[in-house]
C-alpha cells in the first residue's frame, strides 16, 4: 500500500509539473494574393505553359499539411476573380455551375479570404454568388451594408489551435468608389481602413482575447500620396501606427514583400505580400509558449517561397480537368482575323497601332468626337492572322465599361497634360530620358515610375507633346483629326473607360480640373457591356480587321526625341526597332 502511495505521488507530481510547464505550439500561416484567375499552370492568354498558379501552390500546401496538420492556416488577400478566361468564363458565361474559383479554394481548404477591388469589379451578381459558394469566411470589416450600417461581410474570424486563439481581421482598400461604377457596389460603402481598425481591434483584444492578431488586407504597402484618409495602400502605416498586429498579410500592389518593422510601441510586426499570379507564396512560422492559459512567449518569422520550385499537383489537375478543358475550348474560340501584328511596345514612344485600334473602336462604338486609351498591359502583342477570344484579354485587360462624357477643349488639354506628366520626363538636353523612370531602378533594370495603364493618348485630335516644357505647357492641340479647328471653349463628346470616368487617376480631377462630385454629371452615355465584350462583338461582325497607326500626335523636338527613343527602348525592351515612326502634318 505504501509502495502504491509513493508511485501515485510520483505520478501526481509529474502531472503537476506537466501542468505548470510551458507548452510549445507551432503554427504555419500561408498567404496567396492577386491570383487574377491564374488557377492552372497554363497561360491561356498566350496559349503556352504558364508560371505560378494554384496547381503549384497546392503542392507546397500539401507538403506543409503533412507537417503542421490543422496548425496550418491558409488565407487569400483578394483579386481572385479577374484576369484570365478561367475566371471570366465562370463570372459571366457559365453562371449556373458552381463557380470554379470557389470550387478550387474549397478543395484547397482555405480558411479565410478578403475580396480585392477587381473582385468587386465583377459586380454583385458575380461576387455575391461566389461568396455564398465558398465554405470559408470572406472578411471585410470596412465594407458596410448601407441599409443596415453593419459590415456586409464578416469583419473578423477567430481560429483556435491547441488553445491558441488567432484573430484574423479583413479589410479592403476603400478606393472602390473612385474606381468603379456605383452599380457594381450598390448598397455598399467602403470605410477608411484605419478608422475601421480602431473600431474592431479593441473588440478583438478585449472580447476575444486573441493570442495572435493577423491583418488580412487588400491594400499595398505604402501610400502613393500624402492623403492618409481613404488611402489606397496603407498597410505599412497601419503596421507602424496602430499597435496590436503581429502579422499583416497584404496584397493589391503586386510587390512581393517579406519585412519586419517596429511599430510606435516598439513591437515587431511582420509584413508579408506574395506578389501576384501565384509566382510566390508568403509564409509565416509562429512558435507560441503557453502555460495553462497564459501566453509566455511568441516568436514569428516569415519568408517568400518561389513556386517555380514546386511541382504541379496531379490530383489538383485531375480534380478540375473538365473545367480546364472547358476553359481551353472557350479561350480558343475564333473571333476574327488581324492583318498585322500589334504591340503595346510602340505606345510609349509615340502613337501606336495598338492604342489607335482601341481608340478607333471606342469612337465607333460611342459616336464620340475624341477618345482616350492607354496600354493596359505593359508589354503584350497580338500576332497577325486568326485571332481568338484569348487575344481579347490581351487587347483589353479589364472589365471596364465605355462612357461618353462632355468635356471642354480646355479640359481635354488639361487631361492630356496630366497623362503625359505621368510617363514623360521634362528633357533638359538630348542626352536626357524621354520616359519618366523610377530612380530606384538603374542600368538594365530600369522601370517606369508609373504603371502603363495611366498613359492615355488621344484620337480625334492632332497634337504635339513638347517634352522640354513643364506640366501645363507640354500639349499643343493643333486641330481635330479632320483638319477642322479645335476650340478650347467648345464642348466635345469624349469616349473614356469607366475607371477613368471615376476620376481617381487624376486625369479628370487634377488634369481637367473637374471636382470629383461633378464628374458623374458629365457622363451622357454608358455601355451596357464591358469594353472587351463590345470590342469582341465588333471584330466578330467585321471578320477581318486592319489596324493602322493614324499618327495624330508626336513628341517634339524631334531631334532630341529620336535618340532618346532609341535609348529608352533599349532600357525597357532591348534592341528592338519601333514599328511606327510618327509624322503628322502640323501646318
Amino acid at each position: 500500500m505504501k509502495k502504491f502511495k509513493i508511485i501515485f505521488s510520483i505520478i501526481f507530481l509529474f502531472f503537476c509539473i506537466h501542468l505548470l510547464s510551458a507548452k510549445e505550439i507551432k503554427l504555419k500561416i500561408i498567404e496567396t494574393s492577386d491570383i487574377h484567375g491564374n488557377y492552372f499552370p497554363y497561360d491561356f492568354l498566350n496559349d503556352t505553359p504558364g508560371k505560378g498558379s494554384l496547381a503549384r501552390i497546392e503542392t507546397y500546401i500539401q507538403q506543409q499539411r503533412d507537417i503542421y496538420g490543422k496548425n496550418l492556416l491558409l488565407f487569400d488577400a483578394g483579386d481572385f476573380l479577374q484576369g484570365q478566361p478561367t475566371s471570366y468564363y465562370y463570372n459571366f458565361i457559365d453562371t449556373v455551375s458552381p463557380h470554379l474559383g470557389a470550387r478550387i479554394l474549397n478543395y484547397m481548404d482555405y480558411d479565410a479570404a478578403v475580396p480585392g477591388n477587381h473582385d468587386i469589379e465583377t459586380g454583385h451578381s458575380v461576387y455575391d454568388r461566389y461568396f455564398t459558394q465558398c465554405k470559408f469566411p470572406y472578411l471585410g470589416a470596412n465594407i458596410i451594408n448601407t441599409s443596415t450600417g453593419n459590415p456586409y461581410l464578416k469583419p473578423y474570424h477567430i481560429f483556435v489551435r491547441e488553445g491558441v486563439k488567432i484573430a484574423v481581421l479583413g479589410l479592403l482598400t476603400p478606393r472602390i468608389p473612385y474606381w468603379l461604377p456605383k452599380d457594381l457596389w450598390s448598397g455598399l460603402q467602403f470605410d477608411d481602413m484605419q478608422e475601421s481598425i480602431r473600431k474592431w481591434l479593441p473588440i478583438i483584444r478585449e472580447k476575444e482575447k486573441a493570442d495572435i492578431i493577423i491583418g488580412l488586407f487588400h491594400s499595398g504597402e505604402k501610400p502613393k500620396s500624402g492623403n492618409v484618409k481613404f488611402e489606397e495602400n496603407t498597410s505599412f502605416l497601419i503596421a507602424r501606427d496602430i499597435p496590436g498586429f503581429d502579422i499583416i498579410l497584404l496584397g493589391h500592389d503586386h510587390n512581393a514583400l517579406c519585412r519586419t518593422i517596429t511599430n510606435k510601441n516598439g513591437e515587431k510586426v511582420l509584413l508579408l505580400n506574395p506578389g501576384s499570379q501565384g509566382l510566390n507564396i508568403a509564409r509565416a512560422e509562429i512558435i507560441i509558449e503557453k502555460k495553462r492559459n497564459t501566453l509566455i512567449s511568441k516568436s514569428i518569422s516569415g519568408a517568400l517561397i518561389n513556386t517555380s520550385n514546386c511541382g504541379i499537383d496531379s490530383a489538383f489537375m485531375a480534380q478540375f480537368s473538365t473545367a480546364y478543358d472547358t476553359i481551353q475550348k472557350f479561350s480558343n474560340s475564333p473571333v476574327g482575323t488581324l492583318t498585322q501584328t500589334i504591340s503595346t511596345r510602340d505606345s510609349y514612344f509615340g502613337p501606336s497601332a495598338f492604342c489607335d485600334f482601341i481608340n478607333q473602336l471606342q469612337l465607333k462604338i460611342s459616336g464620340a468626337d475624341i477618345s482616350f486609351t492607354a496600354p493596359l498591359f505593359f508589354d503584350t502583342e497580338i500576332k497577325a492572322g486568326k485571332i481568338f477570344l484569348r487575344d481579347m484579354f490581351k487587347l483589353y485587360k479589364y472589365e471596364n465599361r465605355l462612357h461618353t462624357m462632355l468635356l471642354t477643349g480646355k479640359e481635354i488639354k488639361g487631361y492630356l497634360e496630366h497623362s503625359y506628366s505621368l510617363w514623360t520626363n521634362q528633357m533638359q538636353s538630348p542626352e536626357d530620358d524621354l520616359l519618366l523612370f523610377d530612380n530606384q531602378y538603374t542600368g538594365i533594370n530600369k522601370k517606369l515610375l508609373y504603371n502603363s495603364y495611366n498613359f492615355d493618348s488621344a484620337m480625334g485630335i492632332k497634337y504635339t507633346v513638347d517634352v522640354t516644357k513643364p506640366y501645363g505647357n507640354k500639349i499643343n492641340i493643333i486641330s481635330m483629326s479632320d483638319g477642322s479647328s479645335f476650340d478650347l471653349d467648345k464642348t466635345y463628346k469624349v469616349a473614356i473607360n469607366s475607371y477613368r470616368a471615376n476620376g481617381d487617376d487624376g486625369m479628370l480631377i487634377k488634369g481637367a480640373g473637374i471636382p470629383k462630385e461633378k464628374i458623374k454629371d458629365r457622363i451622357v452615355k454608358t455601355s451596357d457591356n464591358d469594353l472587351r465584350s463590345d470590342i469582341m462583338q465588333y471584330i466578330h461582325q467585321k471578320g477581318t480587321i486592319t489596324p493602322e497607326c493614324k499618327n495624330e500626335w508626336k513628341f517634339i523636338p524631334e531631334e532630341w526625341v529620336a535618340p532618346a527613343i532609341e535609348r529608352n527602348r533599349n532600357d525597357l525592351f532591348g534592341n528592338i526597332s519601333i514599328t511606327n515612326k510618327p509624322s503628322i502634318n502640323v501646318h
